[in-house]
């Protein structure tokens, strides 16, 4: 009687523990994939995403009825009557007033923000993970140290400082702070993207003469795009989409869209023809935003996120 003795499995590597059964586990993630093609999961996850898009659906129904019509009924009267959905509280809305400055005032505001902190952010995180420099590491750990300071804790310190420089109520103002508390995250995002990058790959740029700046632009941020985007989606929505800060450092000149749609709540508190359709275009901005860039941050994320 003769045994088959197994081949001994390559060094470094740990065979498939048996199921039961004697056939090999599949992997976790394989299992997963499997359960969400299952035809209970998928009908679990389109009812959830039905619902989640609930008020969304309202409110771009209650931003289309007329100020009459939508205090004789709720939202969803006009699924039935269609025709009293019109476009005259956009014309309105947009057509002059505060609403087309307000708009543009939140742009001002994200745009500059939102490529500041990414522009800043690269360079300190190339600079993080692979110049050396005296007191690196103590000044990286100060910078993730920031991530816990809450944006509460700030305000008044900074409101007194930019009050000091004359910055305080000013689009600047507003940049200046939203860079500020964007950059800790921002560093430690690109920093760790950037250490992905394989060390043989930089040596050879140095070694053919290219110095730091060139190898950064040319080589590591390319490599960095899927970061870069995903950093931009990050930044671009908290701020188009950030109240508070605005709220105490805007002043009535420089004032968003949601400070202004805030304040219209305030004064005119059933004011539906100014309020959902004001709503609405300031979700739809970066909505458009998320979804042409959704790959990128996807990519981005999942590659800085962890070393």
């Amino acid at each position: 009687m003769t045994t088959t003795q197994a081949a001994p499995s390559a060094p470094g590597t740990t065979a498939p523990a048996p199921a039961p059964g004697g056939r090999p586990a599949l992997p976790l993630t394989t299992r997963l994939a499997a359960l969400t093609r299952s035809g209970l999961v998928q009908a679990v996850l389109t009812v959830a995403a039905v619902a989640w898009l609930v008020p969304t659906v309202g409110l771009l129904v209650s931003s289309l009825r007329p100020k009459q019509v939508a205090a004789t009924g709720g939202w969803w009267t006009a699924l039935t009557d269609p025709a009293q959905l019109t476009l005259q509280n956009y014309t309105a809305l947009l057509g002059g007033g505060d609403v087309p400055k307000a708009l543009w005032n939140t742009v001002l505001i994200s745009v500059p923000a939102t490529l500041l902190t990414v522009a800043l952010a690269a360079g300190a995180g190339y600079a993080f993970a692979w110049m050396r420099f005296p007191g690196r590491d103590a000044v990286f750990l100060g910078v993730v140290g920031l991530l816990v300071v809450p944006v509460q804790v700030g305000l008044i310190p900074v409101a007194k400082l930019e009050g000091a420089v004359g910055l305080f109520g000013t689009i600047p103002g507003v940049v200046l702070f939203h860079v500020g508390y964007g950059l800790p995250f921002a560093v430690f995002l690109m920093r760790n993207h950037f250490l992905e990058i394989p060390a043989e790959l930089l040596e050879a740029a140095r070694m053919d003469g290219c110095g730091e700046w060139r190898i950064f632009r040319t080589l590591a941020l390319p490599l960095a795009a899927p970061a870069v985007a995903s950093l931009c989606i990050f930044q671009f929505l908290w701020v188009w989409n950030d109240m508070l800060v605005a709220l105490i450092f805007a002043g009535n000149d420089s004032q968003p869209l949601t400070v202004y749609l805030q304040s219209q709540m305030r004064q005119f508190g059933s004011n539906m023809d100014i309020l959902a359709p004001g709503a609405f275009l300031s979700l739809l901005v970066p909505v458009g935003v998320f979804l042409c860039f959704q790959r990128f941050f996807i990519q981005g994320a999942m590659a800085g996120s962890v070393k």
